[in-house]
């Protein structure tokens, strides 16, 4: 069974798109083989504001991505989809971590000291 080329290129942008879509992720606590003074320290606050600042970044090209095409520049209306559908899982995402944040406080609130 032979299959079509348009499927070999979709497959092959598909490919692509995926290497491209990965989140930076943040800096690690503790990097394997350094000692404890060589630990670069990153506090929750700057790893969740790493975090939000690339949720922006996501839903920033997104938007971008959507603009040229509407403007009618040589964007691919797969790439504009894909875009921002990744802009808003991530928004998503974000939003559940946040609701986890808020359970977690309210459960320590409500401990007796």
């Amino acid at each position: 069974m032979t299959t079509p080329v348009g499927v070999d290129s979709i497959l092959s942008q598909i490919k692509q798109m995926r290497s491209q879509s990965a989140m930076p992720m943040p800096t690690p606590v503790a990097p394997v083989g350094q000692g404890v003074d060589e630990v670069k320290k990153t506090s929750f606050g700057g790893m969740f504001q790493q975090s939000v600042d690339a949720v922006n970044q996501m839903q920033q090209t997104g938007a971008a991505k959507a603009s040229a095409f509407e403007a009618g520049e040589n964007i691919s209306l797969t790439e504009v989809m894909v875009s921002l559908q990744k802009a808003d899982v991530s928004f998503k995402a974000m939003v559940e971590v946040r609701n986890k944040m808020i359970d977690a406080y309210q459960e320590i609130m409500r401990m007796s000291v």
